[in-house]
């Protein structure tokens, strides 16, 4: 490891204390934008072997570092100044919290003297978007900023270190050698008596599906759930943000939940026994409720305290490539070694399209252009998974959009899809993310960045900073010119409310692409794609932007299938109000 490179007025200072923790934490990248309140910081760490990725927004600096956290499976950092610096890190703070990323915000904060006319409780506001607060002060900066990093790496959560005004250029007297290491996370323990009773579930399920979520790649436990599913013969499935999980594999189903195929939720609702490991099985893995057979025993693996379903029948709490590992040791001894890949092969067995449930592909393949002249979103989606090359990354943001990319574009493997704002519901975080994943990719893969004119107009300043980022890369800008989301699930033909608000007046991206010095087209029809083809087979590099001019009449099943919630949700209360006016009119 080379020596840490500080300027002689920074040596011994809080700022060079924290620099150092987190270089011997083994960080290597810092996201974010300069201000007051982290300029000392900063100074650290430019004058160190640390990449420092400047953001154009507080906001970017946030969602780059999550995204570059969950690309990597590493801890991520980012910067940010006091005041109005940090009040535009909420969002992006907010999801990471909900994500589950391990990230540490490094923000000034008012002195320790007492705030400012212009700070802003930031503890509190923390609080509130559900990270801890971690503060620094001249006393042991190397152990506060290794404690915060400890729990966000324990907790798989999102924390801030704070640096006090007065603090960030003051001395230390703490001895770098009392400043811990950084420790791995200590897998939760698994019950035995609870594996027992899930590996006798599993070893009489006649038709056993197993669904992963992004925890499993957490855990590090793919490679023992894939040899789980070889052994029970078992179909899989994963949550769109585990997309890639099962890639090759002859019995994935691809994406469960909002945005399957027909033919991939009847294969599915076929199952007599659901393995669901490392994911929440929230409102939109299972289909509002309806994903699984009222009748299938679902067992569910997670490090959470409890059961994250009320579906679950049977909770294994602990470590998922432990608990996995035990079930495979237990299930041996009654179904023998997993088959080989050799054997796999042997017996004629070709890998599923993971866009497809049985080998025909069953999602809508869309017209040329939609009935209005503009592009049906879903032949271009299909188009562009012709044209993008295999060592590719997709990050996508959220909007009407986000269930092209999982439907439609192949994902070679489990971090090879970033799916950002989903926790949240938000947009307007993909071009930053677009850039955490870059700055971690650098030319070894095709960053792919899917937004929508919605979301990118909302982090346009961050457009400059993808461009600078991407070695090798596309932006596909879903130009509905609307928010889409909103026009399908309130407009005219759903809820009848008045669509102006709902409408973006056309913007070209493909200009403010050029304008930030990328190579940009306008598409308007299949045919134009031409230009992403020479851009892959030349090899080139930057940034290559499509502003992509989509129809917005053309509805993604899974908003469909939320209208459908949302109406059987209205009726149920209808319902109940009626029967509540009964009750009191007989009571009366």
């Amino acid at each position: 490891m080379t020596s840490l490179r500080v300027p002689a007025h920074s040596r011994s200072t809080v700022s060079s204390a924290v620099l150092a923790a987190l270089r011997g934490a083994g960080i290597t990248d810092v996201f974010g934008v300069m201000g007051n309140g982290n300029v000392h910081f900063l100074d650290a760490v430019c004058t160190s072997d640390l990449r420092f990725t400047a953001l154009r927004h507080e906001a970017g600096g946030v969602a780059a570092a999550d995204a570059f956290a969950r690309f990597t499976g590493r801890p991520a950092v980012a910067t940010a100044t006091y005041g109005a610096g940090f009040t535009n890190t909420i969002t992006p703070l907010a999801e990471a919290v909900r994500a589950r990323t391990p990230l540490l915000l490094v923000a000034g904060d008012a002195p320790s003297t007492g705030p400012r006319g212009w700070d802003v409780d930031q503890v509190a506001m923390a609080a509130a978007a559900g990270a801890q607060t971690f503060v620094v002060d001249a006393s042991a900066p190397g152990r506060t900023t290794i404690a915060a990093l400890q729990y966000a790496v324990d907790e798989r959560t999102a924390v801030v270190l704070s640096l006090p005004h007065d603090v960030g250029a003051s001395p230390t007297s703490e001895d770098p050698d009392d400043v811990p290491s950084l420790q791995l996370r200590i897998p939760a323990g698994v019950d035995p008596l609870a594996i027992d009773a899930a590996a006798d579930v599993l070893a009489d399920a006649r038709a056993l599906l197993v669904l992963a979520g992004r925890g499993v790649r957490a855990a590090g436990a793919t490679a023992a759930l894939t040899d789980l599913a070889d052994r029970l013969d078992a179909a899989t499935c994963t949550t769109a943000p585990a997309l890639g999980t099962f890639a090759g594999s002859p019995r994935d189903l691809g994406v469960a939940g909002g945005f399957s195929s027909p033919g991939t939720l009847r294969r599915i609702a076929a199952a007599d026994v659901v393995l669901v490991v490392g994911a929440a099985l929230n409102q939109f893995t299972t289909a509002f409720g309806s994903l699984f057979a009222p009748d299938a025993i679902v067992v569910q693996i997670d490090d959470a305290p409890f059961a994250t379903s009320a579906r679950v029948d049977l909770f294994v709490r602990g470590d998922a490539a432990e608990a996995v590992r035990q079930l495979n040791f237990r299930l041996t001894a009654r179904r023998g070694p997993a088959p080989s890949a050799v054997r796999r092969r042997a017996a004629g067995r070709t890998p599923v399209d993971p866009t497809t449930a049985d080998g025909t592909d069953e999602h809508e393949r869309g017209d040329a252009l939609a009935p209005d002249g503009r592009l049906d979103p879903r032949s271009l989606f299909r188009r562009l998974d012709d044209l993008l090359p295999d060592d590719r990354v997709i990050v996508s943001d959220g909007g009407h959009f986000i269930g092209w990319a999982p439907m439609y574009l192949r994902v070679p493997a489990a971090d090879r899809l970033v799916l950002v704002g989903t926790a949240l519901q938000s947009i307007g975080l993909g071009l930053p993310s677009g850039v955490g994943v870059a700055v971690a990719a650098g030319r070894d893969e095709f960053v792919v960045v899917v937004s929508g004119d919605g979301g990118g107009l909302m982090a346009l300043a961050d457009l400059e900073s993808l461009a600078r980022a991407t070695r090798r890369g596309a932006l596909i800008v879903v130009n509905d010119a609307a928010y889409g989301a909103e026009i399908h699930q309130f407009g005219a033909a759903s809820l009848g409310l008045d669509e102006t608000p709902m409408r973006i007046p056309e913007v070209d991206f493909a200009a403010l692409g050029a304008a930030v010095g990328g190579r940009s087209a306008v598409i308007r029809t299949l045919e134009d794609l031409a230009v992403l083809r020479d851009f892959v087979v030349s090899g080139a590099d930057g940034l290559l932007v499509l502003d992509c001019r989509v129809s917005a009449d053309v509805v993604a099943p899974y908003i469909s299938e939320m209208a459908g919630a949302a109406r059987r949700l209205v009726a149920a209360n209808q319902q109940d109000r009626a029967a509540s006016l009964v009750a009191a009119a007989v009571a009366d």
